[in-house]
């Protein structure tokens, strides 16, 4: 009786861990430990330090469209085309070297004006990013092998190596010298943990019996790259507009708001992992992205109720009482967070669909967000003229899926 019972048992776990469920669970871990390490920079760094690490991590989630690309590249073929995986893993691997290595060139080129616009301390932190950046990149198209191959135990480890390190490497970093620099090689160190967990889990997997044709998949990857770039310039263009209107201490208040809004965007992240595919399928994207949508507004909501209702609570995350003025604003950080994970949901529906020509509208937000967001004096202002940008892009692109989606013929296929 005893065997039995524990066979069950572990047959439940087992269940467990293959399921989406398990994969959503892992994601939400990775999103926390990622925003732990900013809500420990924000408390030993204080506002101004902080200030530089916190436009440090948006520019490295800009640069990280790479790695997105590689991911919705990799897991849209993997699930398109299931007879051929070890070739399309050897091609989508291929793809992830090349361009892994010229993310770090073009960074390490890119550092000392990074430097300057950031107004960083010296150009190592910048420098850092640029290494960091690399085996981030690597991840990417490991993953998205994983996701298109629907292996969720093994992308749920990607994910953990993703976030776990970066709190735990980052703290001690930080605790041994309280400096950006220090911060950012935490960060850097912790980068190679998922690249090597996905090597692990595919290294007996990546050989094809022919020389791969790169061409389609480079594409792929830059058409969808180039549209995330433009989603990440948009949701992570208002830290550095803050840097150059606002004062260093409203900077640092508005960074210290931001942790809110990143925590509510990335929060619904795996309804976007889980749902891909289903939006990758003529038949089932028009459901798959509406009931997508809800759960990412019903998340929304409650964070901004939340928000408002305990923002003393919500203060400890955010840094403490060296950030008390941006209290009573926490609910609308919570709000921008909202609309910036809808949109995100939208931009994945048109890389799905393979619907290119939104970029473009993608990209008009990010000019009209530059001038408006540079006529703002204050953090109040600012913070309303980023959401409203926001919003009508969602609102059109809504309204354009939806449209497209309506007309789209049942034998169209992507």
């Amino acid at each position: 009786m005893t065997s039995t019972t524990e066979r069950a048992r572990a047959g439940r776990v087992s269940a467990l861990t293959r399921s989406s469920a398990f994969l959503a669970v892992c994601i939400v871990v990775m999103n926390v430990a990622t925003y732990g390490f900013q809500i420990v920079a924000a408390r030993l760094l204080g506002p101004e330090q902080y200030g530089g690490v916190a436009s440090m991590m948006a520019l490295l989630l800009v640069v990280g469209v790479v790695q997105l690309g590689l991911q919705a590249t990799a897991a849209r073929r993997v699930s398109a085309d299931p007879n051929r995986p070890r070739e399309i893993e050897r091609t989508m691997l291929a793809v992830t070297y090349r361009a892994s290595a010229g993310v770090g060139v073009l960074m390490l080129l890119l550092s000392p004006v990074m430097w300057q616009l950031l107004r960083l301390d010296s150009v190592v932190p910048a420098v850092l990013v640029a290494l960091g950046a690399v085996p981030l990149t690597i991840m990417g198209g490991q993953a998205g092998i994983l996701q298109g191959e629907r292996r969720w135990p093994e992308l749920a480890a990607v994910y953990l190596a993703m976030g776990l390190p970066r709190v735990v490497i980052g703290t001690l970093a930080m605790l041994l010298r309280p400096t950006e620099a220090a911060a950012m090689l935490g960060v850097a160190l912790a980068a190679c943990a998922p690249a090597v967990v996905g090597w692990w889990l595919l290294r007996r997997r990546a050989r094809a019996p022919r020389r791969p044709e790169l061409r389609p998949a480079v594409t792929e990857m830059l058409h969808s790259s180039l549209a995330l770039l433009g989603f990440f310039v948009l949701s992570n263009l208002d830290i550095v507009i803050a840097r150059n209107v606002l004062t260093d201490e409203k900077a640092g208040l508005y960074a210290g708001g931001l942790i809110l809004t990143k925590a509510v965007l990335f929060l619904p992240q795996f309804v976007v992992v889980v749902a891909f595919p289903a939006m990758s399928t003529a038949g089932e994207r028009r459901r798959a992205l509406l009931s997508s949508l809800a759960a990412v507004a019903g998340v929304g909501v409650i964070a901004t109720l939340g928000a408002w209702l305990l923002s003393g609570v919500a203060m400890i995350f955010i840094g403490g009482g060296d950030y008390s003025a941006v209290q009573h604003r926490l609910w609308l950080f919570a709000v921008l967070g909202t609309v910036l994970a809808a949109l995100q949901l939208l931009v994945y529906s048109v890389l799905a669909r393979q619907h290119r020509t939104s970029t473009l509208l993608i990209w008009a937000a990010v000019i009209g967000l530059i001038g408006l967001g540079s006529q703002q004096g204050s953090l109040n202002g600012l913070v309303l003229t980023v959401t409203a940008a926001d919003g009508v892009l969602m609102a059109v692109l809504l309204v354009l899926s939806l449209w497209h989606l309506r007309n789209e013929r049942p034998s169209l296929q992507t």
